[in-house]
């Protein structure tokens, strides 16, 4: 057994003795045993007694159990699990509080049984999450506890997590239930299991907490072609940011205007995604999920990108007449909106034909009428009492469609004057006898020649 005394007087505060057991390698369940004495006689603590565990040369951490007065002999037991092929050494400290007094560790024995006051914890296994979740931790142990114990998660450079909860199967076993909340890599690292019994300390082995951070594409999804209801794009997600591996792919895309949003599982590096609208602006990204929950990462960098133009899906209809004059006619028609034209981009001329001067003679002009709710055009300079062909024409980049033909007659209108050179006289003794040339234009049906 290691024995150790340190006199306080004095010493200012702050300074420290330390006891260093050798370093044990156990297959099995042992026990430290020891006894400890911390007393001064102004009643004042004349320093802390600390123990550590430091585990395969590694840091030191903090410390497993303390005390800081007594006045008398007291005995403790310390139930280490940690097993081989690791090692651990046990470290005494004093750190002395600058009032007079004795430091004493006494009988310090490493015992081939379980301890008979603490509990001994086994093996604890390390575990993986996903950032942002609860990392738990199931410390196993066996033997008894009750409400005086106290339990927790001790951290080597990363904070304590607090008891979650625990379940007690008899008095040779229980479990308790650790969680470190909204893990991110900055709770990544080592944790043990913690109880501190009346009758001394129990501590696992050194577990590790892992944490992964979801993957996220670095780069936009690529354009492979385009259509006026589909996209092909590739999915340009073999560099990440975060941690692999990727189970799932997931492609979100969503109108640029608008809120309007769908999400597709993916299962190859390229995808069609269809039932778009024509001439419409997306906004496509990739969802990658690696194992585990919550391990879906947020969406990377978005592709923007239009559909093209669909061809229209049909002419302009209930193709009407709303007045008609001698030299000019006014039509109407269906109001028609996006869900026709099937593109932003459209123009809809008037086209119309008629004959004159014994030829026929055929004009377009474009209609600037086509957001109204009531559409109308006016056709100027026709021939009166002519027939007039006239058809609607709705055109986009990728295509044209066509009303059905209307044919309508302008009104009669005034006649041009006789030719005065046609006119031609024959007298007699009582009468004179005219006759003449029609008018160039007769513009209607001549009912009336007065002379």
């Amino acid at each position: 057994g290691s024995f150790m005394l340190v006199n306080t007087s004095g010493r200012f505060a702050g300074q420290k003795a330390h006891l260093l057991l050798p370093h044990l390698k156990e297959n099995d369940t042992h026990c430290i045993d020891f006894h400890y004495y911390v007393s001064s006689k102004s009643g004042s603590s004349p320093g802390t007694l600390n123990i550590y565990v430091k585990v395969n040369d590694g840091p030191i951490g903090n410390p497993i159990w303390n005390t800081s007065i007594t006045a008398t002999w007291n005995r403790a037991e310390l139930a280490i699990s940690t097993f081989w092929p690791n090692f651990y050494q046990v470290v005494f400290e004093v750190v002395t509080s600058g009032h007079p007094g004795y430091v004493a560790i006494d009988e310090v024995k490493v015992l081939g049984h379980p301890c008979t006051k603490t509990p001994h914890f086994l093996r604890l296994q390390s575990v993986e999450v996903n950032a942002g979740q609860f990392a738990t931790f199931q410390c196993t142990a066996n033997g008894g506890t009750d409400s005086g114990d106290r339990l927790w998660l001790q951290g080597i450079y990363v904070r304590d997590a607090p008891l979650k909860d625990i379940k007690v199967f008899n008095f040779r076993r229980f479990v308790a239930l650790f969680s470190v909340v909204n893990a991110t890599k900055r709770d990544a690292g080592n944790y043990r299991c913690m109880i501190r019994t009346e009758g001394g300390v129990g501590v696992s082995n050194y577990a590790e907490l892992i944490v992964k951070e979801p993957p996220v594409p670095i780069a936009p999804p690529q354009l492979s072609s385009v259509g006026a209801t589909y996209l092909w794009i590739q999915l340009n997600a073999n560099s990440i940011n975060g941690d692999g591996p990727i189970i799932q792919r997931e492609v979100e895309y969503r109108t640029s205007s608008g809120s309007w949003y769908d999400i597709q599982p993916v299962d190859s590096t390229s995808y069609k995604i269809g039932h778009l609208d024509p001439d419409t602006e997306y906004e496509i990204s990739v969802l990658l999920t690696r194992p585990g929950e919550g391990g879906t990462g947020s969406p990377g960098p978005a592709l923007r990108t239009r559909t093209k133009c669909a061809d229209p899906m049909r002419g302009p209809r209930k193709l009407e007449v709303v007045e008609i004059k001698s030299r000019q006619i006014t039509i109407c028609w269906e109001p028609f909106g996006y869900n026709v034209t099937r593109c932003h981009r459209y123009n809809l001329t008037v086209h119309y034909r008629y004959q004159a001067g014994g030829q026929e003679q055929v004009r377009e002009e474009v209609s600037w009428d086509t957001e109204s709710s009531h559409p109308q055009h006016t056709i100027t300079n026709l021939s009166p009492y002519t027939n007039v062909s006239i058809k609607l024409v709705l055109m986009n980049p990728e295509g044209r469609k066509e009303s059905q033909e209307l044919v309508v007659q302008t009104d009669e209108d005034v006649p041009s004057a006789v030719p005065l050179e046609s006119i031609q006289g024959s007298t007699f003794e009582e009468k004179i006898f005219l006759q003449w040339r029609e008018p160039a234009q007769t513009y209607g049906v001549i009912t009336l020649y007065e002379v």
